[in-house]
């Protein structure tokens, strides 16, 4: 495994990070979410991500059972707030009132007194900002958190959130968006405002909800398992398998083999080419999936490759800020 500094902060965090969004608790298991936990810290994952929305907290559970009796100092943990978490109309958002009794909630289900990062799951229009960081700061100074992040913010709300956290002297270190080579939406104002304000890039869906593996074909049904094919996994996925994306993936297949990667290797290895970012998420289902990805850690990818895929895929790519996903208003 190798290693880089989340941001410009002293927080060392692995290349590969292993998330359990859709998995834990959900379509994945006990026993084969702990096995993949296993396999994660037997490659040298230290790096594991979650959010208490995640299978209606289910997940968190899941994974402080699977990380109980690691060395506390020995991991990096990071979970999030801000969806619905129960039925209550301050049950979601980042009012103090709701980070301040998810934090307690989170950190309880994650069987651990403080979490590495605490993170802001979106940008909440209806909470005044300054609210929602002096609840972050407060957080920090209790203890229960050492870092602060935030995901899918634009580079705007990053700039403005960090000059209150320089304010309040608080430890604002992240950004967590989603970013693949099919997804490059964050590369016009995100990483650029990022860089600026000293914020690591932690990325999530590298392999396109595994469209990059190269699995879904072209004309034809998902294959019977995967996340196309369950009723869960499948609304996120759908905008992915237009036969054009697929059968310009496909043509991606040559190009691994000639770099000596798996195609889920090289999409991994892609997105940690970008000097903005610190760390890839990878979820899986099977050990075996944790022990593929993991080799992409390190990876160089040689600029005239990389102009290869950038030449395949170019009519597929998604840039357009205005197209990611904006929170709903609160009933």
């Amino acid at each position: 495994m190798h290693f880089r500094h989340l941001g410009k902060s002293g927080l060392v965090v692995s290349e590969i990070s292993y998330g359990n969004w859709l998995t834990h608790g959900s379509q994945v298991e006990e026993e084969a979410a702990l096995a993949c936990v296993r396999a994660a810290l037997d490659v040298g994952i230290t790096t594991f991500d979650t959010a208490d929305v995640y299978a209606g907290t289910k997940a968190e559970a899941v994974l402080g059972r699977a990380l109980k009796g690691q060395r506390r100092a020995g991991y990096e943990l990071f979970t999030k707030v801000y969806w619905p978490t129960g039925a209550g109309k301050n049950d979601r958002g980042l009012s103090r009132k709701h980070i301040m009794e998810s934090i307690d909630g989170s950190l309880s289900r994650l069987q651990t007194d403080y979490v590495d990062l605490y993170q802001a799951h979106r940008f909440d229009v209806e909470t005044p900002l300054e609210e929602t960081m002096l609840a972050f700061a407060d957080i920090v100074r209790q203890g229960k958190a050492l870092y602060i992040g935030v995901s899918e913010w634009t580079g705007d709300q990053i700039r403005q959130g960090a000059k209150l956290a320089r304010e309040l002297r608080v430890p604002f270190i992240s950004s967590q968006p989603q970013y693949s080579m099919l997804w490059r939406v964050i590369e016009s104002e995100v990483i650029p405002a990022s860089l600026e304000e000293g914020l690591g890039q932690i990325v999530w869906s590298p392999i396109a909800m595994g469209v990059l593996t190269g699995k879904y074909l072209p004309g034809q049904p998902p294959p019977a398992g995967s996340r196309a094919a369950d009723p869960t996994g499948s609304r996120f996925i759908a905008r992915l398998l237009k036969d054009e994306v697929l059968t310009r993936v496909q043509e991606l297949k040559p190009l691994a083999k000639e770099a000596g990667l798996t195609m889920a290797q090289l999409a991994i290895a892609w997105v940690l080419q970008n000097q903005g970012v610190s760390s890839a998420i990878v979820g899986a289902s099977r050990p075996e999936q944790v022990h593929d990805n993991a080799k992409a850690a390190g990876v160089k990818l040689e600029p005239e490759l990389m102009r290869r895929i950038d030449a395949i895929l170019d009519p597929v790519v998604q840039r357009d800020p205005a197209l990611t996903e904006v929170p709903p208003r609160r009933p």
